[in-house]
């Protein structure tokens, strides 16, 4: 695989495969709880069913790795490559992404076979050093649908009037203490992009030279009180503070509140809960947060910015999803954690960028296109999944995923 896509990380073989077992096995933790007619909602063309998810991060690893890399091997079965190619053009046509909710067949307890199968053959390739690079991408792209599968399954359990739970209440996460000030930074030339430790995407890189202004960054994401009062002073009613094409969705879409809210409560993994005052905002297009941080005189942060304060924490603190729990935003003193956040930066190449060649060189590259940046992790974001330099990105009109913000303001 060309350099520019991943590079090798320095962890050894054992400990790629023990990764390697811990992320298969955390996928099916995950869809435990559901049953056969849970894990094949689909709610919307943006999210996918559970069941699909699995599929798919199967698929990944038969299609880039077992099927051309160990000898003898035979495709589980010759006619799901069709219905789990999620959009690489180079694996030829595919089901279309709106109708994946209509696959009752094959069924879960099959597609776990087939996970078992995969699996099985998966072991002779996993001391292989090198297939090490391409362990390491199915292994992040494992993970990050995960996130995909908490948020998807999310979203299809608040469409049910009954407010259905998919785990029972846990115990409320405890917050660390939280400043109230600014982080600020003096400005000047900023090494971004990633620095060629450890795994990384390709869209991370090249390295490059930022030049920032004089800035800083509020200690603490904007938490539900103090949108409650945004939304209390007419936020969501009030022209002035959107960009044009957020006002026009917010009249189209009859947007008064971040999604999943209502009254008093909030709708999570274990159904409708009451609203933490205290906890972080989830849940915002990047439409809402930019009429948020107008409204309150500031601005949202470059990611150059964002990245520039971050290079110095460590990337697996604050509020993470560990083992199969209920993701909950609760707040916490780090940069990372609890939700992505909301960056002014479009979703753009860096200087230098050039995609992988063949089918991996799809998974970043053909996206940069009319998305914004978001930076941290989530609380549905497994712990040492991101990093500095991670870059998510999403539409601005997108919100189920777990979305939030941090001011910035200049100085």
């Amino acid at each position: 695989m060309p350099e520019p896509m991943i590079r090798q990380t320095e962890a050894g073989a054992d400990t790629l495969a023990e990764r390697y077992r811990a992320t298969r096995a955390l996928s099916e933790a995950l869809v435990a709880p559901l049953s056969e007619a849970d894990a094949q909602l689909q709610s919307m063309e943006d999210a996918s069913p559970a069941k699909w998810h699995l599929a798919h991060t199967t698929w990944f690893w038969e299609t880039f790795l077992l099927r051309d890399h160990l000898p003898g091997y035979r495709l589980f079965d010759e006619q799901w490559p069709f219905l789990f190619n999620s959009y690489y053009e180079a694996e030829g046509p595919r089901h279309t992404r709106a109708r994946r909710g209509m696959l009752s067949r094959p069924s879960l307890a099959e597609i776990l076979d087939w996970r078992a199968h995969v699996d099985a053959a998966m072991k002779r390739l996993l001391d292989d050093p090198a297939r090490a690079d391409v362990v390491e991408l199915g292994i992040a792209h494992e993970q990050q649908h995960q996130e995909l599968l908490l948020t998807d399954i999310k979203h299809a359990l608040a469409e049910n009037p009954l407010g259905a739970a998919m785990f029972v209440s846990s115990s409320p996460v405890r917050r660390e203490e939280q400043a109230a000030g600014w982080r600020e930074h003096p400005g000047g030339i900023a090494l971004i992009g990633h620095g060629g430790e450890g795994f990384a995407f390709d869209n991370e890189g090249p390295r490059h030279r930022v030049l920032l202004e004089p800035f800083a960054l509020a200690e603490r994401l904007v938490t539900n009180a103090e949108w409650e009062a945004f939304v209390t002073d007419g936020g969501y009613r009030t022209p002035s503070l959107w960009l044009s094409d957020g006002w026009a969705w917010v009249q189209r879409e009859g947007i008064g509140a971040p999604l999943y809210w209502r009254e008093g409560d909030h709708f999570t993994h274990s159904g409708w809960q009451v609203r933490d005052p205290d906890a972080p905002v989830t849940h915002i297009s990047y439409y809402e947060a930019d009429a948020y941080a107008q409204w309150a005189g500031c601005r949202l942060p470059t990611e150059f910015e964002w990245e520039a304060l971050a290079q110095d924490e460590d990337p697996a603190a604050g509020n993470q999803l560990d083992g199969a729990e209920p993701p909950l935003p609760a707040g916490s003193a780090s940069l990372f954690g609890d939700c992505w956040q909301w960056t002014r930066s479009a979703y753009l190449p860096y200087p230098r960028y050039r995609p992988a060649e063949g089918a991996v060189g799809e998974y970043n590259g053909k996206f940069m296109s009319g998305q914004f940046v978001l930076r941290g992790a989530s609380c549905a974001t497994v712990r040492g999944h991101s990093r500095a330099s991670y870059r998510n990105f999403f539409y601005p009109h997108q919100r189920w995923q777990f979305t939030g913000l941090r001011l910035a303001k200049d100085v």
